[in-house]
């Protein structure tokens, strides 16, 4: 009798654990609600560069850039390519003395520098203003760590824009209506070439259209 509730409690004890676990798993694994990938990992679909061939490959599942000033648009199916209110969501990964940049509210253009707000990826190369700063805007000038992956979180919201790097909140800004660089009705993405030594890679590209 004493063997038969030992084992009883001790399948009971393993039950518990085997649920909890369970659940453990599930909340690690659970979708992201309401997010569309931007980028396959693969290949360039949906995406149009405005200059050159050569600035923007495929390496390792992420865009990589490199190559004279040139800026790789988001022109695919997801929303029209317009994004108004929104929650984005990307792995950023600098290398050594490289600068690069991610658009937000902009249009595709054939040259010179894109319309919109630009949030700055740069860790170590010379230019002060550092990864996650809204450029000449909020600036951050604490550099996280080159060749590793930076988890970029990016919300536009009625005119507010927040950009939060590795869960810490770098911006948090409200524009104004005279000054604004967001667009009334929504503006596309894009990914910036800054020069031949520079390369930043790019990839888990998704986002989540806001009301």
């Amino acid at each position: 009798m004493r063997n038969y509730f030992t084992m009883k409690k001790l399948f009971r004890l393993v039950a518990v654990l085997l649920v909890s676990g369970a659940s453990l798993f599930a909340a690690d694994a659970a979708p992201e609600t309401g997010f569309v990938s931007l980028f396959d990992g693969k290949s360039l679909d949906g995406w149009k560069i405005n200059h050159g061939t050569d600035a923007f490959t495929i390496e390792e599942g992420a865009i990589r850039a490199n190559g004279d000033a040139t800026h790789l648009f988001y022109e695919g199916k997801v929303n029209g390519a317009k994004f108004k209110n929104f929650e984005l969501r990307l792995d950023v990964m600098t290398r050594k003395n490289s600068n690069g940049g991610f658009f937000i509210h902009s249009a595709f253009q054939p040259t010179g520098w894109p319309s919109g707000y630009e949030i700055q990826v740069n860790n170590t190369q010379k230019d002060p203003q550092k990864s996650g700063g809204l450029y000449n805007t909020v600036k951050n000038l604490e550099p996280f760590e080159d060749d590793k992956w930076m988890k970029f979180v990016i919300i536009v919201k009625d005119g507010k824009v927040t950009v939060s790097v590795n869960d810490k909140e770098l911006v948090n800004y409200t524009t104004e209506a005279a000054t604004t660089k967001l667009r009334p009705d929504g503006g596309a993405f894009a990914i910036q070439a800054h020069d031949k030594g520079s390369t930043t890679l790019y990839k888990n590209i998704r986002v989540k259209v806001l009301p």
